[in-house]
Order: structure tokens, then sequence, then C-alpha cells
């Protein structure tokens, strides 16, 4: 059996294995796949596993003997699942592998916010701290994360594994979809939902007028659930003193995106699921769900 991966480079840029799924099949791997060669590159191979090529209705028609599409990733809006369906291709996802990342990740960020271990690394650095008249040099006021409110929009596995650690923290967590005035109050509010038609550009100006006045802001979801014109104004005016976020609206983003150079908005570039240990069980449970399949299994199986 021959077996396509579209777009491996993130998942396994040299430091990992596909070993297990070579132990099945036969395998090419691709670093990326753009979207006018996918029909080429797929040819004549059964099963495929994606994590970014979107694979539609088209794609499938011109690849007949495709059976299994793998996604190398827990969401799946990137495969026309209906069209999957109708002509009995198998479609496999990886739920749930970066759950401890993404919570480690968004705590980063807060960190990085109250804490300014990178603003502070860099002054020692360049030698402020050897010519400091104290023993110590506080380049920026340092938050206390005790006592503070954590309001979390998205209360699935990532939601509550941030929520676990901001009480063990001293923090106290407010949940939206329980008390949404709460987590209009709190002092940092950490986005873990997905976005949809209905909740696209949520967070804008209306909604950041509610907010607590100098509340933080972060972001490790997905880039489409902020209005990012409404927040980098927000981030000028001083009503969000701080945001960090994983992820923006367009990836990569454009050097005219309003948020870039804000001296209050910390990006990281989409790498809050890419420990080596989350993108290690991608590689697994995608080997583990060809062959459910190939046994005639449905583990992990969306349709």
């Amino acid at each position: 059996m021959k077996t396509v991966i579209l777009d491996g480079y993130t998942i396994n840029p040299g430091d990992l294995s596909w070993s297990s799924l070579e132990a099945l099949s036969q395998v090419k791997v691709c670093d990326r796949t753009p979207a006018e060669q996918l029909a080429e590159t797929i040819g004549d191979a059964e099963a495929i596993f994606t994590s970014k090529n979107k694979i539609t209705a088209e794609i499938m028609d011109a690849c007949p003997d495709l059976k299994f599409i793998g996604v190398l990733a827990t969401g799946f809006d990137n495969i026309d699942i209906e069209a999957a369906k109708a002509r009995g291709i198998a479609v496999c996802n990886v739920p749930s592998y970066s759950t401890d990342t993404v919570a480690q990740h968004t705590f980063a960020l807060i960190l990085e916010i109250t804490n300014h271990v990178g603003l502070h690394n860099a002054a020692v650095q360049n030698g402020e701290w050897t010519s400091s008249p104290d023993f110590c040099l506080i380049k920026s006021p340092i938050q206390q994360l005790a006592g503070k409110s954590l309001g979390i929009i998205g209360y699935g596995n990532i939601g509550r594994k941030v929520a676990a650690i901001a009480e063990a923290f001293g923090m106290t967590v407010n949940i939206y979809s329980r008390d949404r005035e709460a987590v209009m109050k709190s002092d940092i509010v950490t986005l873990h939902c997905p976005a949809t038609a209905e909740n696209r550009g949520f967070i804008n100006a209306d909604f950041i007028s509610k907010m607590k006045d100098g509340a933080i802001l972060i972001n490790t979801a997905r880039g489409a659930l902020i209005n990012e014109e409404d927040l980098a104004a927000a981030l000028a005016s001083g009503k969000i003193s701080a945001a960090g976020l994983d992820v923006v609206n367009g990836e990569p983003p454009k050097m005219d995106n309003p948020l870039i150079g804000l001296p209050n908005c910390f990006i990281t570039a989409h790498v809050a699921w890419a420990s080596g240990e989350a993108r290690n069980t991608i590689c697994e449970v995608s080997a583990a769900n060809l062959k459910g399949w190939l046994e005639g299994g449905k583990l992990n199986r969306i349709v």
C-alpha cells in the first residue's frame, strides 16, 4: 500500500521518526505540498496524511485510489467530510494530543507578561545588572498571579487544564459558559474555543469595552476569534494592558498586521501545540489510526 504525507515538516522536521507508519506501508514524506500539486502528489496512493492541506471533493475525485485520510491534528475543517463520507473514504484525526503543551504555553505567555523574563534577561546580557548600584534590577513591575482572576472562554480539555494550573497558582477561575459577567471582570481572559461562523471576530471593540480596565488577553486557540484592529486600538489606549497571542488571523501574517510591533503585544508563531512530546504523539497515533483502519477498526474515525 502507498501512503503520502503531504505536509509533514511542521510535525516532524527531522527530530522524530515516521517508522511506525513506515512499518505499515510504503511511505512518501513531503515537507510541503502546494495546493496545485496535491492531486499529482497523491497520485495512486491509498492513504494520505495532512496537517493543513485542504482535501476537497475535487481532490478526492482526481485520486480515485484514495481510501484513507489521516489528519495530523485534532481539527479537521480542512477536509470535506461529507465528500469523504459519500465516497467511502475513511477520515481519522488525533484527538487531545496538545492539551498539556497548549496549557503550558498559555502560562508561558501569561508569565512573560507578568514577569518580563525576556526583558530582564536582555538587561542582564547587555550589562545593565553589572552596572547597577543595587543588588537587583527591576526593569518593569512584576505582577503576582495569586489572588488574581482568570476568565476562560472555551472549557474543553485545554480550558480545564488551564483552570487547574491557574488554581495551583492561587487564582480564581471564571468560566464563560457559566458566568459571562465574572469573565468580563477577570484580570486575565484566555481563549480556548474553536473558531466558528458564529464567533469569528467576537473579541471586538464591544466585547473589549465590557472587560476590566487593564485586563490581559491571551489567545492560544484561533486567530479568527479576534478583531485585530479593535485589539490593537485597545492595546494602544491601555484598555487592554497586554496581550499574549500564539495565533493571528492569517498565518503566516503579513508585516502590516496591526498587532505586530506593539510593545505590549507578545506573539509566538503558532507553536503552543508543538512540543516534541505532542508531535511524537501525532506520529504514533497517526500510525495507530492507519493500523486500525487496515484491521477494520474505527480508532479515532470521523467517518
